[in-house]
């Protein structure tokens, strides 16, 4: 019963104090109908796919934005996928590799519906274990690819909101 006070009270203190979450100021900045481009890596083109999967996925459930045809859109984004690295983290006492990192770095290219035209470079990194004296598999693989890119469009996502931020207080 405490607990449920407690929760009533602590989010009836930041509608009270005008709290927006920062999906909000984003959506301001990218608009409803964001049209996504992601050029395809001749060494890689299944991490391309996961990539655009990752980036539409996270468009529609951070703002619940329409991917859209370029002709409809609001917004043109074209993602570039800079590199994909695997940085082995933890070690058991045989010395074998038992945790990644992945680290995902894409570049933006943006075109908002208000004609301003950018670019923001983002990395994204995912931790994952694997069975000792194992490879990384195809599955493992593209998760940490997926998470790690979500994480990099989460940074892009913290950057447009600062962006929606100074439009809403008119700076």
């Amino acid at each position: 019963m405490k607990k449920a006070i407690f929760y009533l009270l602590s989010l009836l203190l930041l509608i009270g104090c005008g709290y927006k979450p920062s999906a909000h100021f984003a959506k301001s900045v990218l608009g409803d109908r964001v049209y996504i481009y992601v050029a395809m890596s001749r060494e890689d083109p299944q991490n391309t796919v996961l990539i655009k999967d990752a980036v539409s996925s996270a468009f529609i459930d951070k703002f619940g934005s329409q991917i859209v045809a370029k002709e409809f859109a609001d917004t043109l984004l074209s993602i570039t996928f800079q590199s994909i690295t695997f940085r082995p983290l933890v070690y058991d006492k045989n010395g074998y590799v038992i945790s990644y990192k992945t680290i995902a770095n894409l570049k933006i290219d943006y075109e908002l519906f208000s004609g301003e035209k950018g670019t923001v470079v983002t990395s994204g990194d995912y931790d994952f274990p694997i069975a000792a004296d194992s490879i990384i598999s195809d599955t493992k693989r593209f998760e940490a690819i997926r998470y790690a890119s979500e994480d990099a469009i989460d940074e892009f996502t913290a950057t447009v909101a600062l962006k929606g931020l100074r439009y809403s207080s008119g700076k």
